[in-house]
């Protein structure tokens, strides 16, 4: 089992910035790909930014260039640095983490991004 906990979320003004971290527990050896997505009242759940234990990296179309996301397998944590946040991003932010061929979540963190 792999247990994840989401932290740095808030309120913010469009144009600024905030990072989220995740910090996984438990079986962390075996984890593969980690990632970010984020799921806006009345949508789906979407990808953000995946990062694979190598450290390649995939982004959705609409946050590249503004978001960047980091991996360090030492502290067992995955970040998403968030700049130039438009109010479309105002989401629940959720991570996730591929260990053992299971998707494992984590609670989420609320961002909200006024104009």
């Amino acid at each position: 089992q792999v247990q994840l906990v989401e932290s740095g979320g808030g309120l913010v003004q469009a144009g600024e910035s905030l990072r989220l971290a995740c910090v996984a527990s438990g079986n962390v050896f075996k984890i593969n790909a980690m990632g970010w997505y984020r799921q806006a009242p009345g949508n789906q759940r979407e990808l953000v930014a995946v990062i694979a234990s190598g450290g390649s990296t995939n982004y959705a179309d609409s946050v590249k260039g503004r978001f960047t996301i980091s991996r360090d397998n030492a502290k067992n944590t995955v970040s998403l640095q968030m700049n130039s946040l438009k109010r479309e991003d105002t989401a629940v932010y959720y991570c996730k983490a591929v260990a053992f061929g299971n998707a494992y979540w984590g609670r989420g963190t609320q961002v909200t991004v006024s104009s």
